[in-house]
């Protein structure tokens, strides 16, 4: 299979669909700059693994001393092609919190432990993902990873974001940054973000690899930092949905 991104016959069977194909083929011609977009990925993510290698280590040991359970927290994911991984994040919930409620997570919701809601507030939480784009399963930027139960309720077009590895940033994340807290007080969590909050979503993924190119995504990551440290005052989508959800 060709680097990067597959020949259209190369895909798998439920991605070699109509509605795919406009989206590969923007993809497809500028191969060049997913080849450049994997080598950032690669150089990027051991870089930064050496560097924030204490910083990491503190979070751990953080999270051990407040709760129980492991320091890391593995659960599987969809990325490029359909293919399933356990991704890797810091724990931010009570021990065995996906047994005992949503696999989203909703403002207010009682399974964050304290060390957790720092965590989740500055994102350090995804830093052990670092591992991840390191082994090829994620990049800095793509479509979050979703659990296999929401990528089985994709419309076609949606299928379209499997064409990239999944990442840790993207201008829907920018956007829906606090996703949590527009769907505090919902009473069936699940069904409110398939129904309301994934298509929204996946209107800016999808936009997002129509117009990808490399040096998007690199401004991505940095209005993601702008994000992350001024929340106030990024525009995002949460107050257009709060009546909607």
């Amino acid at each position: 299979m060709r680097p990067f991104l597959a020949r259209w016959e190369e895909l798998p069977e439920a991605l070699r669909i109509p509605e795919v194909r406009p989206y590969w083929e923007a993809l497809n011609s500028r191969y060049g700059q997913l080849a450049a977009k994997r080598f950032f990925d690669f150089a990027g993510s051991l870089g930064l693994l050496v560097v924030l290698a204490p910083a990491m280590g503190v979070a751990a040991v953080a999270i051990k001393l407040d709760s129980r359970g492991s320091a890391m927290y593995r659960q599987e994911r969809v990325t490029q092609y359909g293919k399933h991984f356990l991704i890797h994040k810091f724990r931010t919930m009570v021990d065995g919190a996906d047994r005992i409620g949503s696999l989203v997570t909703a403002g207010g919701d009682a399974r964050i432990t304290r060390v957790g809601a720092v965590l989740r507030r500055y994102r350090i939480d995804e830093f052990p993902q670092l591992i991840d784009i390191l082994a090829g399963e994620m990049s800095f930027v793509g479509t979050r990873p979703e659990v296999p139960k929401y990528v089985n309720s994709y419309a076609p077009e949606m299928m379209a974001t499997l064409l990239l590895p999944a990442g840790i940033t993207s201008e829907a994340s920018i956007r829906f940054k606090d996703e949590d807290a527009l769907l505090a007080g919902v009473g069936d969590v699940d069904t409110a973000y398939v129904a309301s909050v994934l298509p929204k979503k996946m209107r800016w993924n999808l936009e997002s690899l129509r117009e990808f190119s490399f040096l998007g995504e690199l401004s991505t990551m940095l209005r993601t930092v702008s994000a992350v440290l001024d929340r106030e005052n990024v525009e995002t989508e949460s107050s257009e949905m709060g009546q909607n959800v």
